[in-house]
């Protein structure tokens, strides 16, 4: 059974998950890595969840605010032997309960073109894509999505 726990960017399992995550898109970004990396930084993030299978963290994502009405999801991950179980999912819905609980009325997100699993994650999670919005403004590589959190 996968459980959710809530936490913020201290915890543990969410920084191995991470550093794990950021040696994935080192690989598929590249020489675009160093200017996403800058993005994505994990040190104040107050909300994140992290998805269990008894003990072993299975995967991961973060919030934070990205203007008055949004929040911006983050550092989403789940470790490639627990792909295609749903556990990106689950994290996802639980991020945007919490940003509702919040008061927040959509999240947005970046990712990257060369992560056709996370594009296809969010479009059947009810994701729109959207123009590129600040920093990923004219950046080829990376597609924004956004939706409204009901």
């Amino acid at each position: 059974m996968i459980t959710l726990v809530r936490t913020t960017s201290d915890h543990e399992d969410f920084k191995n998950l991470v550093s794990k995550l950021d040696a994935d898109l080192a690989i598929r970004d590249g020489d675009d890595h160093d200017f996403y990396h800058q993005f994505n930084g994990i040190d104040t993030l107050k909300h994140v969840v992290v998805a269990y299978e008894g003990e072993v963290p299975l995967g991961c994502g973060a919030i934070k605010k990205y203007d008055s009405e949004a929040v911006e999801v983050k550092r989403m991950y789940t470790t490639p032997e627990s792909r295609g179980k749903g556990i990106a999912t689950k994290v996802v819905t639980e991020l945007e309960q919490w940003a509702k609980q919040l008061s927040f009325k959509k999240c947005v997100l970046e990712t990257g073109v060369k992560q056709p699993e996370a594009i296809q994650l969010y479009k059947k999670n009810g994701y729109s894509i959207i123009p590129n919005y600040g920093q990923y403004k004219g950046v080829e590589n990376s597609v924004c999505f956004e939706k409204l959190i009901k």
